[in-house]
């Protein structure tokens, strides 16, 4: 790839605005994960008396449904950023794909 083509597609304003809702919306979904665990952990460390509470009569505590939820939600944010990225992210990339040709 040649200096100007770079150029060409740095400049142009759709390229931008990719750059800028896909990197917001990637360090929000990741933020969210990474607090979610983090706190887990947290409390697992500095407050584990909370995460040993049972459920039931069994040995199920509280700390495992949590924990779950917790994978459960990161697989959900992997899937919403998947989906955003093949709807209205890949939209704007071809977009800045088209304008760039236009432009050569």
């Amino acid at each position: 790839m040649n200096d100007e083509l770079v150029e060409k597609i740095k400049s142009n304003p759709k390229y931008q605005e990719l750059v800028s809702k896909r990197t917001g919306f990637a360090l929000k979904l990741g933020i969210l994960v990474l607090v979610m665990f983090y706190a887990y952990i947290l409390v697992i460390a500095f407050n584990p008396s909370i995460m040993g509470i049972k459920t039931g009569e069994g040995v199920m505590t509280i700390g495992y449904p949590i924990g779950g939820a917790i994978i459960i939600i990161s697989f959900i944010t992997t899937l919403i950023y998947v989906r955003r990225a093949n709807g209205e992210f890949e939209d704007l990339t071809n977009q800045v794909k088209e304008d760039v040709k236009d432009e050569l």
